[in-house]
């Protein structure tokens, strides 16, 4: 998935959210590699300390880990995974539910325009 970064939010704001949709999305299996400070860097286009603030935010919250002289990787932990998972599809539910209701539509209607549209 390409590193989309805009000026709205904090960079390495966005480069957290980023790697947790790959993680949550499986595009990083539990206990994968990830590349490199440097690489990853590279691939988003942003500044390595940037990059490593943001991977320090992510070990903080356990979703990555780092083991000495071999890198940093995805945590092992799948009920983790799946807690944050089911946490943001509540969000992005809530975020729809939202913007339905401020066009005028109630949780009923607007689950039946989103099967209808789906």
């Amino acid at each position: 998935m390409p590193w989309n970064l805009d000026s709205d939010r904090p960079i390495f704001q966005q480069i957290i959210d980023k790697v947790q949709t790959d993680i949550l999305s499986g595009h990083y299996a539990p206990g994968d590699k990830l590349p490199s400070v440097r690489d990853l860097a590279m691939m988003a286009a942003v500044n390595p300390n940037t990059m490593q603030k943001a991977l320090t935010e992510l070990e903080r919250i356990g979703l990555v880990y780092t083991q000495r002289t071999s890198g940093r990787f995805i945590t092992e932990d799948v009920g983790m995974i799946e807690l944050l998972k089911e946490r943001k599809a509540k969000e992005l539910i809530d975020t729809y539910l939202e913007g339905m209701q401020r066009i005028g539509y109630n949780r009923q209607t607007a689950a039946e325009a989103l099967m209808k549209n789906s």
